[in-house]
């Protein structure tokens, strides 16, 4: 093959179906996200390595494994299509209404109110849109914006610089401790651990169940537990019911309504510590659509979660708030 016919044949496409095979190890994972043939997507990575002259990948590994020559060029490839995406973000950011697909990603936390009034609002504003809603847990909603399987999501912010998103931060939400109303055990005993109620906890694979975990360590609390649940409405159940005592947060809280005449919310006791929630998006989600999507939940979070709460629990007031963008 020529040289000149070799640089016709490269391209975009395949440049990113390579990124997703490096990253995955698979054909058909690049296939499955691209909606093509795992031939066409062999096709377009031996294409590639017919233009640069090179072996780019172990073929006869699986999962697939990059050559010492493929992760220089991933690498390289990395960081060059960042900034492609950043550029075609900056080129669509004139207006909303351009935009044909938008696929939004969301904790539970959001699914009772805050999601269904974004939805109808962005329907509004952008009538030629189709969108997909995603809901999930924090770590796989990163994943799939990682894969770019989403555009935005709204979760519990990593901790960390993750390279290939950008951050806004949201919500602070600090960590409460819930008591049965009519509990006859004090807060302190609770966090003494001289009451026999019981702890009743996140699943451990969450990641706020992490958060709560590594404070109590630091604390040197320990509560015998019987009850594991990744459904915060069924922790409050069953805190309503007498059943134990949990450590949630005023945004899970505020989504428990009809049992909120059975519980009683507490000031985490000691040094207070809180998760935060942010916007993450892809380099390649439009400005435009960013802003949109950041005010109005911002709107949507005040108005159906801190306004309520803070009038009803003033202590809130200098925790439960929103952050700077």
């Amino acid at each position: 093959m020529s040289r000149t016919k070799a640089a016709r044949d490269i391209s975009l496409k395949s440049l990113e179906l390579f990124q997703v095979c490096a990253k995955e190890g698979s054909l058909q994972a690049a296939a499955r996200e691209a909606g093509l043939t795992v031939s066409t997507v062999s096709h377009h990575l031996r294409s590639l390595e017919d233009h640069l002259g090179v072996e780019l990948f172990n073929h006869a590994r699986r999962p697939m494994v990059l050559t010492p020559k493929g992760q220089v060029f991933s690498r390289k490839i990395d960081e060059a299509l960042r900034t492609i995406r950043r550029a075609k973000a900056e080129a669509s950011a004139g207006s909303v209404a351009d935009a044909s697909f938008l696929r939004i990603g969301a904790i539970e936390d959001f699914e009772s109110d805050i999601v269904p009034h974004l939805a109808v609002s962005l329907t509004r504003v952008m009538p030629t849109c189709d969108f997909m809603y995603h809901t999930g847990v924090s770590h796989d909603l990163i994943g799939m914006l990682r894969n770019r399987q989403l555009d935005l999501g709204i979760c519990t912010a990593p901790g960390e610089t993750i390279s290939d998103l950008q951050e806004r931060p949201l919500l602070r939400d600090p960590f409460i401790v819930v008591l049965p109303r009519l509990a006859q055990q004090s807060l302190s005993d609770i966090m003494e651990g001289t009451s026999k109620l019981p702890f009743l906890r996140f699943s451990s694979n969450l990641m706020i169940a992490r958060q709560i975990d590594s404070q109590l360590r630091r604390l040197g609390v320990s509560s015998p537990h019987r009850f594991e649940c990744s459904n915060n409405q069924t922790l409050m159940a069953m805190v309503a019911a007498s059943a134990g005592w949990t450590i949630t947060t005023p945004l899970l809280f505020s989504r428990a309504k009809r049992f909120h005449n059975d519980l009683r919310m507490h000031r985490f006791p000691g040094k207070a510590f809180a998760r935060r929630l942010a916007l993450m998006t892809t380099p390649d989600c439009s400005r435009s659509v960013i802003e949109l999507v950041d005010n109005k939940v911002r709107e949507l979070i005040l108005r159906h979660a801190i306004e309520p709460l803070q009038e009803s629990d003033p202590w809130l007031a200098d925790s439960f708030r929103l952050l700077e963008p």
